[in-house]
């Protein structure tokens, strides 16, 4: 992925992001609040060998003393040390009790050890440090003492006292409050970039270029209210959603600059895409730029346009093709005379025989001499094979895509069945797209509101 698409992410996920870092930032605080304060204090011995007037002697006893610094740090939790520290102080508590609350380290190339201990009484935090030190000092000369009775090669001195702390060593708040915030926010972050890896939903332009190089020819804003009002065209020809159709339009004439008549099957890869109300807006939208548009209900599993439109679909395609009915009964005139619409009329039990058949064929080839665009309300493709067939013999297929719905390994399934018909696809048409956001589509990104421009009159 690129920049942008995290960038893109982030603006998707934000909310998210930031509920997850506040829920970081609670449950570090939580935490801290929930820990009782301890206190550190540190003392610091110096381990050094017999003085000597030799420079190499010297330079040994100093090897000999790093040495053996290693093996004084492990010795420091042992109960030798400890056991004395415990009688001294009158502590209540095994030497392993005590090994937790008391450490020793040293520096590398150094003869010095930091022994520190924690306790939530910072005065016994110091006491144990400093007891500790005073105690690994004895024990010390004591095993290294050779058994003739001659003096420790070995000798410790203590330093540094540890003081009496004023400040809590744990918890440290500022940090776990930083540290549990961009925990947060990495694991927001990480959610977002895996569940966008793992979506193959098709949400925006960028999409739809991973699936295939068609052109998509414009995107429908999303309305919540669509099923109540599905013609928006005519019903709020100012919203976004109508916006989009007359942008779709526009689109669709540069298709072809010609005077032939044009025919075009809207269909979809799934059901419920928005491709029924789709083709009634872009047919009352080209009718209200002054083209003679006819709008052919073909979708006779699942006709829709009849009630759309408010019109008698009891009789339509279906008739006409087994000549039970001509299609000058059949065709419906509506709004001013611009726009005709042929319903699917009765639901026959062979569809894609009817619509793939010569009669089929020849009736839209005199549509097209009869009207500036022809219109088809086609089945979705991967179900049935109804939208394939009727897209042979027309100019082309208008492939609607639903953002959101629409998985990527359906739309590339829908294209393929056009393609092994031998049949074109003029464009893709997104749907239910947002007007904001970072998958907004077309003019709503550029700031252009509501019915900008718009001087057209409505038709009823």
């Amino acid at each position: 992925m690129e920049l942008s698409d995290y960038l893109r992410i982030l603006r998707k996920y934000w909310v998210l992001i930031l509920a997850l870092a506040l829920t970081g930032l609670a449950a570090s605080a939580l935490y801290s609040l929930s820990r009782t304060p301890e206190y550190s204090s540190s003392a610091k011995v110096f381990v050094s060998t017999q003085a000597t007037d030799s420079l190499s002697e010297l330079s040994q006893g100093n090897t000999y003393s790093q040495q053996r610094v290693k093996t004084y740090v492990n010795l420091v939790s042992t109960p030798i040390v400890l056991q004395p520290v415990i009688a001294a102080l009158e502590l209540n508590m095994t030497a392993g009790q005590l090994a937790g609350q008391v450490s020793a380290t040293s520096t590398a190339d150094t003869t010095i050890i930091e022994i520190t201990a924690s306790n939530a009484d910072p005065v016994l935090a110091a006491e144990l440090a400093n007891t500790t030190a005073e105690s690994l000092t004895g024990v010390v000369a004591k095993i290294e003492s050779s058994e003739d009775g001659a003096s420790s090669p070995v000798k410790l001195t203590r330093v540094q006292e540890a003081n009496v702390p004023t400040q809590p060593g744990s918890p440290n708040v500022p940090l776990n409050l930083i540290m549990g915030t961009l925990l947060g926010v990495a694991l927001g972050v990480a959610f977002a970039v895996l569940r966008t890896t793992l979506d193959t939903r098709i949400r925006n332009e960028r999409d739809v270029e991973s699936v295939t190089d068609i052109p998509l020819m414009g995107g429908i804003a999303f309305d919540p209210k669509a099923k109540q009002r599905p013609l928006i065209v005519q019903a709020d020809p100012k919203s976004p959603r109508a916006e989009s159709f007359r942008s779709l339009r526009t689109n669709l004439q540069f298709l072809d600059v010609s005077d032939q008549p044009r025919s075009y099957v809207i269909t979809s890869s799934i059901q419920s895409e928005g491709k029924s109300t789709t083709a009634a807006n872009l047919a009352i939208a080209l009718a209200d730029a002054g083209h003679r548009v006819i709008i052919i209900d073909a979708d006779m599993r699942r006709p829709k346009l009849a009630s759309y439109f408010d019109l008698e679909g009891a009789v339509g395609l279906s008739d006409v093709l087994i000549r039970r009915a001509t299609l000058e009964d059949t065709m419906q005139p509506w709004g001013r005379g611009a726009l005709t619409v042929l319903p699917a009329g009765t639901v026959p039990p062979n569809p894609s025989e009817l619509l793939g058949s010569s009669v089929m064929q020849k009736l839209i080839t005199g549509l097209e001499k009869q009207f500036d665009y022809v219109l088809i309300d086609a089945p979705p493709l991967l179900p049935v094979t109804d939208g394939a067939l009727l897209a042979r013999h027309t100019g082309g297929a208008l492939v609607v895509v639903a953002a959101g719905r629409t998985h990527k390994n359906q739309l590339k399934g829908a294209l393929e069945s056009l393609v092994h018909v031998n049949a074109s696809v003029a464009g893709l048409v997104m749907t239910m797209v947002p007007t904001k956001g970072p998958d907004a589509y077309g003019y709503a990104r550029y700031g252009y509101g509501a019915g900008y421009g718009y001087t057209e009159d409505v038709k009823a």
